[in-house]
């Protein structure tokens, strides 16, 4: 009886720790859609970090997870902090006038002699001319066919449920940096 007794202890003790896990530090979400690709892919399962930025600052180039509605959730990737400028122009990303390198779309970039992400400064897009106090503007990876900051707004930081830390489905995708 003392086995069981041991047994059943252990069990309950792990079942609160995955509890505590999925509701306070990290949430799985599935990516719906093409407009990460191909750094992320519809179906994708990831391990979004929903204490992250209780802990430090969010960054250009994060990819987070935020709520779009009361319905969705998008992941996209940071592009504007709050006060930045922004502007694209001949597929040159500038932030405060500066270019601003974007190598995690190196290998996305098609060579069909297209531009990848169109020319707009943010002021074309949004009516504001810096990244409003509490805003972030996001865009997704795959900028020709993304559903971003260029189309619906900024994105209030109260939005965010979290950084996406890890993709873990499928297996033969798995990764830990994007």
């Amino acid at each position: 009886m003392k086995k069981y007794t041991t047994i059943f202890k252990a069990v309950l003790i792990a079942v609160l720790i995955a509890f505590v896990f999925k509701t306070y530090l990290f949430a799985s979400y599935i990516v719906d859609g093409e407009s990460m690709e191909p750094t992320l892919y519809d179906g994708n399962l990831l391990m979004v970090n929903k204490i992250a930025y209780d802990i430090r600052d969010i960054d250009r180039t994060d990819v987070i997870v935020f709520h779009a509605n009361p319905e969705e959730d998008y992941v996209k990737r940071v592009i504007g902090l709050p006060g930045d400028e922004i502007s694209f122009e001949n597929d040159i990303l500038y932030i405060n006038g500066e270019a601003v390198a974007e190598p995690y779309l190196d290998q996305l970039r098609p060579n069909d002699g297209e531009v990848f992400t169109e020319d707009f400064t943010l002021e074309e897009v949004t009516g504001e001319t810096v990244v409003p106090e509490g805003e972030l503007f996001v865009m997704g990876d795959n900028r020709r066919d993304s559903l971003d900051s260029r189309s619906f707004g900024f994105v209030s930081i109260e939005q965010i449920v979290g950084e996406v830390d890890m993709r873990y489905w499928p297996f033969s995708q798995v990764a830990v940096q994007f």
